[in-house]
């Protein structure tokens, strides 16, 4: 079960560490994921992982808090419009054009509605 749990660990790793640069893939639920299976099998890469700078960047926050500063969420936000604006630049194709922006209003939504907003001081 150890060697089941460090592979799905390292799988989840990888997809979190993707979705940090795309953001049509979320980071922190991956990442969560991730720590959990490396918090039941193998304390040296829960260590590893959660002293990297995507996990701090990402999760720690959420993790400890359940929610982002309103710094943070614009940042979050800005990253994805920026991304998700070039490919609805680029992309010749309307439905998809619409589903982009479909996506994005949902992800406005739930960041704004169902994350919780931190005080300044987080």
């Amino acid at each position: 079960m150890k060697y089941f749990l460090i592979t799905m660990g390292v799988l989840f790793t990888i997809i979190g560490f993707v979705g940090a640069v795309l953001p049509l893939l979320p980071t922190t639920p991956f990442l969560l994921v991730a720590v959990i299976c490396f918090s039941k099998s193998s304390e040296r890469f829960e260590n590893w992982l959660v002293n990297t700078k995507v996990y701090i960047t990402y999760v720690e926050s959420f993790k400890n808090n359940k929610g982002y500063t309103l710094k943070n969420k614009f940042k979050l936000l800005i990253s994805v419009y920026i991304v998700v604006g070039f490919s609805i630049f680029m992309i010749d194709h309307s439905l998809i054009r619409l589903g982009l922006v479909i996506m994005v209003v949902i992800q406005t939504i739930v960041l704004f509605t169902v994350v919780k907003t931190l005080p300044k001081d987080f």
